[in-house]
């Protein structure tokens, strides 16, 4: 392309840019870009921030962290929450009623993101331990065997005390990414949080880039999985505003699952196989897209079923450990991180049902009679593993006829796996969301999602901790996910121009 053909097609990008900024349907984006900047500056006191902060004393602002600055920072903060909620429910109303464009919702994602990359880490503390194991690896130290407490260094201070002695539970390519990180800015935690939230915006590409693409194999809506997948809260500020790894993990899983289904098998599996790569929880998709390459093996070189199903599995197992062989010579590790899986154990809340279901017999048999809550917990969550143990092959089964099924068993065994694993966190209900997008967009299912999702982000605090043990916070997360369900359930039904819903950016 010639200098001028380049210049005019950005002059038109950015009128399009400015009539999107001023027609009614980029308000959502503007609301949720002063939420964004709210949570931005709020968080300077009230999120997930250092130990010892050199940056705010410099500038003399630590006075937000204690006494009436960590109020008024919290006040901002959880303003600009409600902020970005209500721009996202608006949206959502929009897009129920057929009048949202792919590029409406792929520029409110820009709007939205731009402040959150200038955040610290909000709702999690997740990255200081992600940069800790990253110097694991850099130091000549295996982020598998040892936790990041065998190597002293800054960046030690501020991860979370359970986590100083755990061992990775990421895998090659995650820790060979926050290895790059610290090699490139040492032990400086600011730097490293800002370079590792970049390094998180390619997950979100590829998610932006795969959700439309998979619904409209579907025959669904575009903007709609968008809106479900990419703009809710808990992918705009868990994902990204919190850093975490989950991001690029979905992004390469959804990528490949939507080459898969445009018969490109070996690129999509490739992808989900590096998706593992970051964590494991890619893999629940790869045995589901086995049937879909089967069936392109029958369709288009008339293979008989069970050659078709062996040539599939076959070629897909020798693609995955292709991939890890890769990656895992690259980082110079093993498989131990498999190992470290278990780590979850340590986090105790309301979130998975063994856990729930301990919490809720200790609390009301404790009415009764002595109640051990770790013998109960230790039985349920055995109870939970074995669930998930019976209900994935089942599953995989069960949801094998055409790509429609085959999503929607990855979306049913991601479910079965975030509620009876042993404990989960909120940003793991985003692994079925990015699934379910192309497959839950009737208006009940759109205000479930918004409910849900409404009370997740509202229980959680920001700096990591939840508040699922206080039952005024339970109440005012559960009243806001009722006006978020409502706010959906009663939207206008679409409008006879639904076709333009699906045009693409």
């Amino acid at each position: 392309m010639s200098a001028t053909g380049s210049t005019t097609a950005r002059t038109q990008r950015f009128s399009r840019l400015r009539e999107f900024i001023s027609a009614p349907e980029g308000r959502p984006a503007l609301l949720g870009c002063l939420g964004a900047a709210l949570i931005t500056v709020g968080g300077l006191g009230a999120g997930s921030t250092k130990q010892h902060d050199p940056v705010l004393e410099s500038i003399h602002l630590s006075w937000l962290r204690f006494g009436h600055g960590l109020v008024l920072s919290s006040v901002l903060l959880w303003f600009g929450v409600a902020a970005m909620l209500v721009a996202w429910l608006t949206l959502g109303r929009r897009a129920i009623a057929g009048n949202a464009s792919e590029y409406t919702m792929v520029a409110t994602t820009g709007f939205w993101l731009a402040p959150l990359l200038l955040s610290v880490p909000v709702f999690s503390r997740d990255t200081y331990s992600y940069l800790a194991q990253g110097a694991l690896l850099r130091d000549g130290l295996d982020p598998y065997a040892v936790g990041p407490v065998d190597n002293p260094n800054p960046l030690l201070d501020n991860v979370s005390p359970i986590w100083t002695i755990t061992t990775a539970p990421y895998g090659p390519a995650f820790v060979m990414v926050a290895r790059l990180v610290t090699m490139l800015v040492g032990n400086h935690v600011i730097a490293g949080t800002m370079l590792l939230r970049l390094c998180m915006l390619p997950g979100l590409a590829l998610l932006i880039w795969a959700a439309p693409r998979v619904a409209r194999h579907l025959g669904a809506n575009g903007p709609t999985a968008l809106w479900i997948c990419v703009l809710n809260p808990l992918v705009i500020i868990h994902l990204m505003g919190g850093v975490h790894n989950e991001m690029l993990m979905v992004g390469l899983m959804m990528a490949g699952i939507a080459l898969t289904f445009e018969r490109h098998p070996v690129a999509g599996i490739t992808l989900v196989a590096v998706g593992v790569a970051v964590k494991a929880t890619a893999g629940i998709a790869l045995p589901f897209l086995v049937w879909v390459w089967m069936r392109q093996l029958r369709e288009r070189r008339g293979y008989r079923p069970l050659a078709a199903f062996a040539a599939a599995g076959a070629y897909s197992v020798l693609i995955f450990v292709a991939v890890f062989a890769v990656l895992s010579g690259l980082a110079g590790v093993g498989l131990g991180w498999l190992t470290a899986l278990a780590g979850s154990v340590k986090i105790i809340n309301w979130l998975t049902i063994p856990t729930a279901t301990a919490n809720l017999v200790h609390a009301i048999g404790g009415w009764f009679f002595p109640v051990n809550f770790y013998a109960v917990l230790h039985v349920t969550r055995a109870a939970g593993i074995v669930i998930i143990g019976v209900s994935l092959p089942l599953l995989w089964w069960r949801f094998r006829h055409d790509d429609r099924e085959a999503l929607a068993g990855i979306a049913w065994a991601m479910l079965v796996v975030v509620l009876f694993v042993p404990a989960a966190l909120p940003w793991y209900y985003t692994w079925p969301l990015a699934v379910v997008a192309a497959l839950a967009q009737s208006r009940p299912a759109v205000a479930a999602i918004a409910g849900f999702s409404t009370w997740i982000m509202v229980i959680f605090k920001p700096d990591g901790a939840h508040g699922m043990y206080s039952w005024i916070h339970v109440l005012i997360a559960t009243a806001c996910a009722m006006v978020a369900w409502y706010s959906l359930y009663r939207a206008p039904e679409p409008g006879v121009e639904t076709a333009e819903s699906l045009s693409t950016p």
